[in-house]
C-alpha cells in the first residue's frame, strides 16, 4: 500500500471507522486556566482507551485479502498494541503485538484479551520496533507502524475533523507528542480546513525527541527517555512525522512528570476523567506553559486513559504536592516533652490538617540534644505553604527541608 497523506484518504478514514470507533465530544473545562476558553477532546473515553485505535483499524481495512490472510505485527508500549489487537479480532486475521516488558500490566493484559499473541521484549518502545521487523521479515506479516505511516495518521486525523466540525471556531489545538502520529494527523487536517488553528505538540520532558529533533533541524535520536508518559516516551520520531510536525505544528513545547501529574489530578477532580501520563500532557501544557492561549478557544487532546491502577496513588500524590495541597516539613527541634504538640497547635491554628509525623533521634547532622520531626500535612495552596513555614520559622524553629 503506497499511499500519501491527503484530505480524501482522511475523510475515507472517517467513513471506514465510523461503525468501529466512538465520536468524542467535546467537553468545557473552564477551571484549568483563567481566561481561556478550554475545552478537553476526550480520547481517553475511546475504544480501547486511546486515540490509537483509530489509526489502527484504518490500516488495517486497507490490507488486501492475501495481507490479511498472513496477519499483522507491531509494537507498542500499549495503546496503539489494544488498536491493532482489536482491529485484527473485528477483521478475523492474526496478530502478534510486540511490547516493551515494561509496559504496564494492564496495557499487557488488555492487549492479550483482544486475541493477540504477546511478545515481551528487553527495553524500550525502539526495541520493541527491531524485535517486530525481525517477526515481520520471519513470517510475511504486514507491520502496522504506530505513527510513521500515511494511513495511520490519515486515522488520527479523524480527531482534527471531528474538533472543526463540533466547534468551528476553535483557535487553538494543543496535542500530545511521542512519536508525532497523533499531532501529524490533526495539524494536517487543521491546516487544509483553516490555516489561522494554531496546533501546539507537548512532550514530556525526559522523552523530547521530536522537539530535539526539531530545535536541531534534523531527526535525532535519543540516548534514553524517563517519564511516567510511558505512552510518549519515543527515542526518535518518524521520518514522515518529522517532516509533517516542521509543516504544520506551530511550536512544540515540554512538560514535568510533576506538571503531569498535577494535570491527571485536575482531570480526576474537576471533571471525573481518568487520564494516563501521555494523555494529560496536553492539558499540563495549558495549565503550566506560557502558551498564547488566553482568551482563545483552545483544545486539549487527551489522547488515552490507560493508566496502571498501581501508579495512581503515587501520581495523585506527586500532583497534590505540585498543586500546594500537601506538604511534608523536616524540621530540628529540641528533644524535650511538649515540642510536638506546640507545632501540632500552630499548624492547627492555621488550618492545615496533620496526616503524618514521623519523630528521628539518630540523625547525626543535627545537634546532640535535637532531633528532626518530619511532620506531613494537607494544605490549601503554595500561599498556605509559606503562610505556615513563616510561622513556624517565627516560631524559633529550623526547617531542615520541604517536599
Amino acid at each position: 500500500m503506497d499511499r500519501e497523506l491527503n484530505m480524501q484518504e482522511v475523510y475515507r478514514a472517517s467513513y471506514v471507522l465510523k461503525p468501529i470507533i466512538r465520536e468524542t465530544p467535546l467537553v468545557p473545562a473552564p477551571q484549568v486556566r483563567q481566561g481561556c476558553d478550554i475545552y478537553i477532546k476526550p480520547e481517553n473515553l475511546q475504544v480501547t482507551g486511546s486515540f490509537k485505535v483509530r489509526g489502527a483499524s484504518y490500516m488495517v481495512s486497507q490490507l488486501s485479502d492475501d495481507e490479511k490472510k498472513r496477519g499483522v505485527i507491531a509494537c507498542s508500549a500499549g495503546n496503539h498494541a489494544q488498536g491493532v489487537a482489536l482491529s485484527a479480532q473485528k477483521y478475523g486475521i492474526p496478530s502478534i503485538i510486540c511490547l516493551p516488558e515494561g509496559a504496564p500490566i494492564s496495557k499487557v493484559e488488555a492487549t492479550r484479551s483482544y486475541g493477540a499473541d504477546i511478545c515481551l521484549v528487553p527495553g524500550v518502545y525502539d526495541d520493541a520496533y527491531k524485535k517486530a521487523l525481525s517477526l515481520r521479515d520471519e513470517k510475511g506479516m504486514t507491520f502496522v507502524h504506530p505513527f510513521d505511516n500515511p494511513l495511520v495518521i490519515a486515522g488520527q486525523g479523524t480527531i482534527g475533523i471531528e474538533i472543526i466540525d463540533e466547534l468551528p471556531d476553535v483557535d487553538v489545538i494543543i496535542v500530545p507528542v511521542g512519536g508525532g502520529g497523533l499531532i501529524s494527523g490533526i495539524a494536517y487536517v487543521a491546516k487544509q480546513l483553516n490555516p489561522n488553528i494554531k496546533v501546539y505538540g507537548v512532550q514530556a520532558e525526559g522523552a523530547a525527541s521530536m522537539l530535539t529533533s526539531i530545535t536541531e533541524g534534523e531527526i535525532r535520536r535519543l540516548k534514553s527517555v524517563s517519564t511516567i508518559a510511558d505512552g510518549i516516551a519515543v527515542k526518535e520520531p518518524g521520518k514522515l512525522t518529522y517532516d509533517l510536525v516542521g509543516k504544520y505544528v506551530d511550536g512544540v513545547v515540554t512538560v514535568s512528570d510533576d506538571e503531569v501529574c498535577a494535570a491527571i489530578l485536575m482531570l480526576l477532580e474537576k471533571h471525573k476523567m481518568i487520564a494516563e501520563g501521555a494523555g494529560a500532557v496536553s492539558l499540563a501544557a495549558a495549565m503550566f506553559c506560557n502558551l498564547p492561549i488566553q482568551g482563545k478557544k483552545t483544545v486539549c487532546v487527551v489522547s488515552g486513559g490507560n493508566i496502571d491502577v498501581t501508579m495512581l496513588n503515587r501520581i495523585i500524590t506527586r500532583g497534590l504536592q505540585k498543586d500546594g495541597r500537601l506538604c511534608t516539613f523536616s524540621l530540628e527541634i529540641d528533644d524535650r516533652p511538649g515540642q510536638l504538640v506546640k507545632i501540632s497547635k500552630l499548624i492547627a491554628s492555621l488550618g492545615a490538617n496533620v496526616v503524618g509525623v514521623l519523630h528521628e533521634r539518630t540523625n547525626s547532622f543535627i545537634k546532640v540534644n535535637s532531633c528532626v520531626l518530619r511532620i506531613s500535612m494537607e494544605t490549601r495552596d503554595q500561599y498556605h505553604i509559606d503562610e505556615i513555614r513563616a510561622a513556624l520559622i517565627e516560631m524559633g524553629i529550623q526547617i531542615l527541608g520541604e517536599q
